[in-house]
């Protein structure tokens, strides 16, 4: 079983030290984040799950693993992410089978350490 605690440690890590290397850039990465999901006409939890199955689509881990966390602060169901991942299957094919599969695990790792 994949230990995604890990993952989240490593992913922070690594985005540290590009924080650190490319702090301008980031700075405008990071406001161009908090602008697009921002309420507007589309809600946030909406949004999030756009996000989400983009990076199912583009085969993101790390992107991935940042939006089922966001989609569950939203109060996204586990059902409803299946619908994301499918709909994310629809439009990448096979291999948003196996990175669709991963954001559902993503997704019941962090409930079960809510627990």
């Amino acid at each position: 079983m994949t230990d995604y605690g890990e993952k989240y440690e490593q992913s922070n890590q690594e985005a540290a030290i590009l924080r650190q290397q490319s702090p301008e850039e980031m700075k405008a990465f990071s406001g161009l984040l908090k602008t697009t999901m921002r309420e507007g006409t589309l809600d946030v939890k909406t949004k999030e799950m756009i996000a989400l199955g983009i990076a199912i689509a583009d085969r993101c881990e790390g992107c991935i693993m940042a939006h089922v966390r966001n989609n569950l602060k939203n109060g996204v169901t586990l059902e409803e992410l299946a619908e994301v991942v499918d709909v994310a299957i629809l439009m990448g094919g096979g291999p948003s089978t196996v990175y669709g599969a991963k954001a559902l695990a993503v997704a019941k790792y962090l409930q079960e350490q809510e627990q």
